[in-house]
């Protein structure tokens, strides 16, 4: 009997002698060549397991499958294109920071050549003489008359003249007087709470006349000629308005 596992040759066959013999191993698989004689044997390797034609082509076809897929090629692309993308960002920040730095110079620009125009000016002005410096001097108010004495309307008769107006207009003057306050110097309206002789409202109006508003006949008649020719030109036009609308 032969010892298991080992080849036996024919009974008669003649024994042959290889000249050379070659070994492969790869991972299970075990692939034996002889020569002799110009003959080449193979011995197949167990039923189920790759050769290595098939292993080297298995490999060949993982390798062109890789390459056609292009998972290498994806790969690179994705470092290229954030490559770029952060090159991007770079330059406009670059282009944001130059912005910046370029609207602060426009701007410093603009404020000293503001202020060196105003400092002109102020310059121009100050070289110019004013105009007060310049004109003749005002003339000096004229005396005043005298403030004539007697009664509330002698004092308004006497000082008819002075505002322009013939002693006529004492005949509307009296009577406009005599109706607003019968020429007392503290008449009081108890609804309008107008005041005086001429019946200012309000009754301080009249201290623009004199400080003794309250009390002088004559700093009040002062004042209401003056408010007569400022409003209606005469004591008679003043005189016509009092008849027609109970007021002047």
């Amino acid at each position: 009997m032969h010892s298991a596992g080992r080849r036996g040759r024919p009974p008669g066959s003649p024994r042959r002698r290889l000249s050379k013999t070659t070994i492969v191993a790869t991972s299970s698989t075990v692939v034996t060549a002889a020569v002799a004689s110009g003959v080449v044997a193979l011995w197949p390797a167990a039923p189920g397991v790759p050769t290595a034609d098939s292993l080297t082509a298995a490999g060949a076809s993982s390798a062109q499958q890789a390459d056609d897929s292009g998972t290498l090629p994806s790969q690179v692309l994705l470092l290229r294109t954030q490559s770029a993308q952060r090159r991007l960002q770079s330059l406009a920040v670059a282009a944001r920071l130059a912005a910046a730095r370029r609207a602060a110079a426009r701007s410093r620009a603009e404020r000293l050549a503001a202020a060196a125009r105003l400092a002109e000016h102020a310059a121009q002005r100050k070289a110019q003489p004013s105009p007060a410096a310049s004109a003749s001097p005002a003339p000096s108010p004229p005396p005043a008359s005298p403030v004539p004495s007697g009664s509330p309307q002698q004092i308004a008769m006497g000082m008819l003249g002075s505002y322009g107006w013939s002693s006529g207009q004492f005949s509307c003057l009296d009577p406009l007087w005599n109706q607003e306050s019968g020429w007392n110097v503290y008449a009081t309206n108890p609804s309008s709470h107008a005041y005086g002789i001429p019946q200012a409202l309000p009754g301080w109006k009249m201290a623009s006349a004199g400080p003794d508003w309250q009390t002088d006949a004559a700093t009040q008649i002062r004042w209401g000629l003056g408010y007569i020719k400022g409003t209606y030109g005469s004591p008679c036009d003043a005189w016509a308005h009092e008849q027609a609308d109970g007021w002047y």
